[in-house]
């Protein structure tokens, strides 16, 4: 059992770029092998605030599962296989960009005039591979604002063969699920055991058992790990991922 490790919010390369203030968990931007920086299967973990009437222009990807959690506001989503919609808190979400898929993602909150409302919106993307590459592109969304409610670790999107019957939306990865939990101060949940598990305090602040405080920003790299009890400080939001594989490395 290796010993859990933080990642700081503050240690995340970060960058204002007119528009945008992204923070990345894992390197991102540049020619940097999205693999080579991976923690068990995922590749990334980028953490965004996007301004009103701005976003994504139409960009490619490919053989990528992409996970989009909105924390507060909204995002639009269009895509090249007929897909859209309002990504929203409390709404589950992934595209599945298989031999090729074309999207785009704004932040288009306006008023009657067409004038764009200062509301940004808060927004973690997560990408992990899927099982095999060239599948069809897909899309898939759901709302569980009730089972968060219920403070209470939901599963959002999984593969795993354990999750058959309860995971919200599905991903093309029999290795990997992600859950979530919006709790409220002094409420608990239990990371699920696992090979690879990473914890990334999307809003407010954590006590991890055995680890300490975690606050926005700050993630738990886990590793043939789990089992911790991660209770509230404050209201808070956590992304989990429960992963039982890995990228080979030389």
């Amino acid at each position: 059992m290796s010993k859990p490790v933080i990642h700081r919010s503050g240690d995340r390369a970060r960058q204002r770029l007119g528009w945008i203030d992204t923070a990345q968990s894992f390197p991102f931007a540049g020619n940097f092998d999205l693999t080579e920086h991976a923690h068990g299967i995922l590749m990334v973990n980028n953490e965004d605030i996007v301004d009103a009437g701005h976003g994504f222009d139409t960009h490619r990807h490919q053989d990528v599962e992409i996970v989009t959690w909105v924390v507060s506001g909204s995002l639009v989503h269009q895509d090249s296989q007929g897909n859209s919609g309002i990504v929203h808190p409390g709404l589950a979400q992934r595209m599945s960009a298989g031999r090729g898929i074309l999207h785009s993602e704004r932040n288009d909150r306006r008023r009657a005039d067409g004038t764009a409302i200062a509301a940004p919106v808060h927004v973690v993307q997560m990408w992990i591979p899927p099982d095999e590459p060239g599948i069809d592109p897909g899309y898939q969304e759901l709302p569980i604002d009730a089972e968060l409610d219920a403070g209470a670790l939901v599963v959002v999107a999984s593969g795993l063969p354990h999750h058959r019957n309860d995971a919200a939306i599905g991903l093309h990865n029999r290795y990997a699920g992600l859950h979530a939990a919006r709790l409220q101060p002094g409420q608990a949940v239990t990371i699920p055991d696992a090979p690879f598990g990473h914890l990334f305090v999307a809003r407010g602040s954590v006590d991890i058992e055995g680890s300490g405080r975690l606050e926005h920003g700050d993630a738990l790299r886990l590793t043939d790990s789990g089992g911790q009890r991660v209770t509230t400080v404050t209201a808070a939001e956590i992304l989990i991922w429960e992963m039982h594989a890995s990228f080979d490395r030389p």
